[in-house]
């Protein structure tokens, strides 16, 4: 098997690097994934997805009639690991826009859907969110209880949705809900594209642990959304919403964040001395950085198998649950061997060099600590590798 990238995927790592030198500050650490929608940050975000927009490069692999370049999934995915890797903001058009809520709208929306909303994401005009979890429906998503009742050419929703990342900076929402309360609950369910500014919406933040205001609970009184905006099969929305869950466990977000914090660490243990003598030369350090290297190296290839599949034109299952599930705990791995490395540095705020280098790695392990929870925890896809690659029972 030849692990190399072809010599055109090559050379456009080495254009999307160029650009990074172009455009990004001096010494950029980078803006981590939910500070990129904190107010401090947000106009930076912004800016960044104008920037690339322009470029073509936030849709890549879509049709050239939705603002795509029709370009291979493998350099699109080069495309967002160079970006995650980098710390670069506003690739995502908020969360899901160009990863999961447009790809799901090609394969299933209607024509009217996909003239609507995709054009706006590719030009970084459009923001989403996803409305899937609830105070009571987390890992069993399928229990959600978020009600929308059909009436005439609207569907009224009631309910709550919570840990909304973007909601408070979003256009539209990618939202699950239950259409039909007396069917079994994995077959009452329909997706809706719901404007944000609906009345009877509204999103409240929430202070995530690393201090970013990214996090929203999203409130729905009597909003009225129009049934053209359902998503394939009304009480069909399950299927639609697992493939969405398969687009977004690709994982090359997490390679891209653990290779990060290894990437700082070991500037960090470069720069740090201890007794006299550089970090690095430490024999435990450089096992412990080792050790990282070689598992982002694996999700890195976990990652590309995702994408591989689906430059096919196959939508990927266990492949993605087994990239997720990895990933999500190598960048919590990284995030914790980082700190090991730090020590009481960890904590200690600076305006230096390495001071920022310290935050950096600080931040990574906060927010690392719900990347085994979010987008699936690690024993739901387990479970799913379990069932679907393995073949084994529900029970």
């Amino acid at each position: 098997m030849d692990f190399r990238f072809s010599p055109k995927e090559e050379q456009f790592r080495s254009e999307i690097r160029q650009w990074m030198k172009e455009n990004l500050p001096k010494n950029w650490l980078g803006i981590d994934r939910e500070e990129q929608f904190d107010p401090a940050y947000f106009d930076v975000t912004k800016d960044m997805a104008k920037r690339l927009a322009k470029k073509g490069w936030l849709t890549l692999a879509w049709k050239k009639q939705y603002g795509g370049q029709e370009r291979s999934i493998i350099e699109q995915t080069i495309f967002q690991e160079e970006m995650m890797y980098n710390g670069v903001p506003g690739t995502t058009m908020g969360i899901g826009g160009t990863q999961w809520v447009g790809p799901t709208v090609i394969l299933y929306g209607t024509e009217e859907q996909k003239r609507e909303h995709l054009p706006p994401i590719a030009k970084g005009e459009r923001w989403w969110c996803t409305g899937y979890s609830e105070p009571g429906a987390g890992s069993d998503l399928a229990s959600l209880q978020t009600r929308a009742v059909r009436d005439g050419d609207h569907f009224v929703i009631n309910g709550q949705k919570i840990w909304n990342s973007a909601a408070h900076v979003s256009d539209w929402c990618w939202l699950a809900v239950r259409t039909d309360p007396n069917a079994p609950k994995h077959k009452g369910i329909s997706m809706l594209l719901v404007d944000m500014k609906t009345p009877g919406v509204k999103a409240r933040p929430i202070v995530n642990m690393a201090g970013a205001k990214s996090f929203n609970e999203i409130f729905f009184d009597n909003a009225r959304v129009p049934v053209k905006n359902l998503v394939g099969e009304e009480n069909k929305g399950w299927y639609i919403l697992a493939v969405a869950l398969d687009f977004e466990r690709s994982g090359i977000a997490y390679a891209a964040y653990g290779g990060k914090t290894l990437r700082l660490a070991t500037q960090f243990a470069a720069q740090a001395k201890r007794n006299g003598k550089a970090l690095i030369t430490d024999p435990i350090v450089k096992h412990l950085l080792a050790d990282m290297a070689i598992r982002v190296e694996i999700q890195r290839k976990f990652a590309y198998r995702v994408a591989w599949i689906q430059n096919q034109g196959k939508v990927p299952s266990m492949e993605a649950s087994i990239a997720k599930v990895f990933g999500s705990e190598v960048q919590q791995g990284a995030a914790i061997t980082g700190m090991r490395i730090l020590g009481l540095a960890g904590q200690v705020e600076s305006t230096s060099e390495l001071g920022q280098i310290q935050a950096r790695i600080q931040n990574q392990y906060l927010s690392s600590i719900s990347a085994t929870i979010a987008a699936g925890t690690s024993e739901i896809q387990r479970n799913i590798i379990g069932q679907r690659g393995l073949g084994l029972p529900r029970d």
